[in-house]
């Protein structure tokens, strides 16, 4: 075998061994790696009214690009919660690169197993079964007014402050209303329509 295709090969192994490790890790917590769309991220943010100063929370941050837009395009103090060193890493160098270094923090570990208490907006792009999983926790440890963006799945119980049907993006506002999607939308419904 020629020079050549040793290195090739070495190289795709090498490859391979990091995007495995890059999807694997995140997996084995319940939640493949799916990034948000950015035009989906800054409507949440825009729905959730994050404002400069702020501490916003990315729960599975990913790549970092929701910490990055909420530091640079909004002024919050962004803080990102991932499982994934190799995703931590690159959010990291992404902030870096992006000018916003210092006001993104990037943690290392499993957001069921940090505190929320100082956070101000939470943003999450969850399947299913790990929102249901967050409920209580935030529930528990957000302060009142806090607000919390959902991208493709809602908290079933919670009647959301605010919804984007086009995005499927859920804003709540805590303490959370009971009710659910079905009762917002009938509140919606029932309101009276006025021409400006």
């Amino acid at each position: 075998m020629n020079e050549f295709w040793i290195v090739f090969l070495w190289g795709l192994s090498i490859f391979a061994l990091l995007y495995g490790i890059w999807s694997a890790v995140p997996m084995l917590y319940g939640l493949p790696w799916v990034p948000s769309p950015r035009r989906k991220i800054r409507k949440a943010l825009k729905m959730a009214n994050l404002q400069e100063g702020e501490t916003f929370y990315d729960l599975g941050a990913g790549d970092g690009r929701a910490l990055i837009l909420a530091a640079k395009e909004f002024g919050a103090n962004a803080v990102g919660i991932e499982i994934s060193p190799l995703h931590c890493l690159y959010a990291w160098i992404s902030a870096l690169l992006n000018g916003v270094r210092h006001k993104v923090r990037i943690r290392c570990r499993n957001f069921y197993r940090v505190s929320l208490a100082d956070a101000d907006v939470v943003f999450v792009y969850f399947t299913s079964s790990p929102i249901q999983k967050m409920e209580k926790k935030l529930r528990e440890e957000l302060h009142e007014g806090a607000r919390v963006a959902a991208v493709s799945f809602d908290f079933s119980r919670w009647q959301p402050d605010s919804f984007d049907r086009r995005e499927l993006i859920f804003v709540y506002r805590m303490p959370p209303k009971e009710g659910g999607l079905i009762a917002y939308l009938l509140k919606k419904e029932s309101e009276p329509f006025i021409l400006d």
